[in-house]
């Protein structure tokens, strides 16, 4: 008789455009924990790219989109609903007094930021944005052009205009790229796909006084080191500084598609009537999947996050004088890498076959995004099996 794994990747195979290339079946998940269709369990220290902030099927959220979805779950905005503006709400309880637009993914939200940015900057005669290299900003084609990272831009030429890269943790660099045209700097306060690499507290407070002093928008991406993700509900909340624009996904609805832009009071008006839309964007139930999140986050979830990651920080690097090919471990909360001698991609199988999921950044990083609830007991099972992986490497 055919497997289900058989039957389901002849599909993929048949039926699903191959822009992926999958080998695990999953079948079922429970906090930190997912099943594949033979009954392996793995920890999952990957939270499906720091979606599943909470964990699998946190059951919060899981109320929340089975309540809302026997009550009402979409109008379209050309109407209100009540769960809409509650959790816009919320985010602004958090830390960030703004108004907010809902979309569906983080690269949704970040054409959002650009569109943001030139309009507020246009006026003025400027549009440009500055990046910068290595950043990961999406994969439409004007987050590609914003990108820092030329691989992904490859065969999509031309590149959207308007864009410019310049060295991340490097003042000088951004201060000479500067020009009338400038209207907004974009960056990542940690930068995920580029290889978890957090931005220096004087750099980003340098940054902040640059903007203010050339009148440009300092836009924060955070769509990956957001929602939680570095033991702060924003990212920036860890370097004192506030931007006047951000982005957030991924785990905004704890694996259900919500993405949004946040813009400071000052610049609540810049995108008015009829300027910016999204059919699917902010409905009833991804918002009440939001509203679950953001509530759950509240009571301890973040506390939780900065303990275990220091933790898993200082076991990590101690690993560096055993194993020679650790370079580096760096991050901040629970979004780590470990820098390898060698491709990232060459540890991954080893540590699916011991019954652990974790991904790559760059080229070279290990990257672990365990969910936020990570338990002592689950992090000391994942150094374990992180030990192991790493002595079955070569020489």
């Amino acid at each position: 008789m055919e497997s289900l794994k058989t039957k389901t990747k002849e599909r993929y195979q048949q039926y699903v455009m191959g822009t992926y290339a999958p080998q695990l079946l999953l079948v079922k998940g429970e906090g930190i924990w997912v099943w594949d269709d033979a009954g392996k369990k793995y920890l999952d220290f990957g939270s499906g790219i720091s979606v599943c902030n909470l964990g699998h099927c946190h059951p919060a959220v899981t109320e929340a989109i089975r309540r809302q979805s026997g009550i009402l779950v979409h109008t379209s905005n050309l109407f209100m609903n009540e769960v809409q503006p509650l959790l816009a709400e919320k985010l602004a309880g958090c830390g960030f007094d703004g108004v907010t637009f809902f979309a569906n993914s983080g690269a949704e939200a970040n054409e959002g930021l650009i569109k943001f940015a030139r309009k507020w900057g246009n006026p003025q005669g400027k549009n440009e944005i500055i990046t910068m290299e290595d950043s990961f900003h999406g994969r439409t084609l004007a987050t590609l052009a914003a990108t820092g990272r030329a691989k992904y831009r490859k065969d999509f030429q031309p590149d959207m205009p308007g864009f410019k890269q310049v060295k991340f943790n490097d003042i000088t660099a951004l201060r000479e790229a500067i020009t009338d045209q400038t209207a907004a700097v974009l960056l990542e306060p940690v930068q995920g796909e580029g290889g978890i690499l957090p931005a220096s507290g004087d750099y980003l407070k340098q940054v902040r006084e640059l903007c203010t002093e050339k009148n440009i928008l300092l836009m924060f991406d955070e769509v990956q080191c957001g929602t939680g993700r570095t033991g702060t509900f924003f990212a920036f909340q860890n370097y004192s500084v506030i931007p006047d624009a951000l982005s957030m996904a991924k785990a905004l609805g704890n694996g259900f598609p919500l993405g949004a832009i946040m813009v400071g009071r000052p610049f609540a008006g810049v995108l008015g009537v009829g300027t910016h839309a999204s059919t699917f964007g902010g409905t009833p139930l991804a918002c009440a999947a939001g509203c679950a999140v953001v509530d759950t986050l509240q009571g301890g979830v973040l506390a939780n996050c900065r303990e275990q990651g220091s933790y898993l920080l200082e076991k990590l690097t101690t690993l560096k004088d055993k194993f020679p090919c650790i370079k580096a471990v760096r991050g901040k909360g629970l979004m780590i890498g470990v820098v390898l001698d060698r491709p990232a991609a060459d540890l991954l199988p080893i540590l699916n076959e011991l019954g652990m999921i974790a991904l790559s950044a760059g080229e070279t990083v290990l990257r672990l995004l365990p969910p936020l609830t990570v338990t002592r007991e689950e992090c000391d099972l994942a150094l374990k099996i992180i030990e192991q992986g790493l002595a079955r490497l070569p020489a």
